[in-house]
């Protein structure tokens, strides 16, 4: 079977320093949200060791509270899932969605330990007034390796939202839709709820290869 885990989100999300100072995130603006709700993850990760050793329920309570209200996970799952997502029941989506993002903070949970002292540069921000989605573009320079980093958000009643990420080439969406694909084709819907679930129960004990 094909490696499912391709690409380290929460590594995305977790492992670069920011620039801005602001406490408060104007999420109509989409390059200011980005650096400022980047800002206060690297704080908090670096003024909590439990986070950087990678403990789950303090790396979940930092996810739910800075970064879920900036983020439309939901939108994530369904665009990864294509039109598989409306087979699904509301439960199930729902379910999927739970599973997925309980995946994605168990397998790259690690990396919160590995933040030191990456440099983030962003680059110019290019958007029409009547835009609904857009992307910021960074480049991160890890250990003088530039890593390519951009956010693609959508415009809401509420603000800008993410929903997908690309590092180095390859979005977070795109990575995935095969992978779903896969999953439901051969065991349908339950099926994929099913190796979610049994993958992050690997994850939670310790015995994921």
């Amino acid at each position: 079977m094909k490696k499912f885990f391709l690409i380290p989100f929460f590594v995305a999300l977790f492992s670069f320093a920011g620039a801005a100072s602001a406490q408060t995130v104007d999420a109509n603006s989409p390059d200011g949200m980005i650096k400022t709700v980047t800002q206060q993850v690297i704080d908090a990760v670096r003024g909590d060791k439990s986070i950087q050793q990678g403990n789950i329920s303090a790396v979940t309570k930092l996810v739910n509270e800075k970064i879920l209200p900036y983020t439309d996970f939901q939108r994530t799952t369904q665009l990864a899932m294509g039109r598989n997502w409306r087979s699904a029941s509301p439960e199930q989506q729902q379910q999927i969605v739970e599973q997925f993002k309980m995946l994605l903070i168990r397998t790259y949970s690690g990396a919160l330990a590995q933040v030191k002292d990456q440099q983030i540069q962003y680059k110019p921000f290019r958007a029409n007034p009547d835009d609904t989605d857009v992307v910021v573009r960074s480049v991160v320079m890890n250990n003088g390796s530039p890593v390519e980093l951009d956010y693609r958000l959508y415009k809401t009643p509420q603000g800008w939202r993410v929903y997908d990420i690309n590092v180095l080439g390859a979005w977070l969406i795109q990575a995935y839709q095969q992978q779903f694909n896969e999953q439901i084709q051969q065991h349908g819907i339950d099926g994929l709820i099913q190796f979610l679930t049994q993958r992050n129960q690997q994850l939670a004990s310790g015995k994921a290869s």
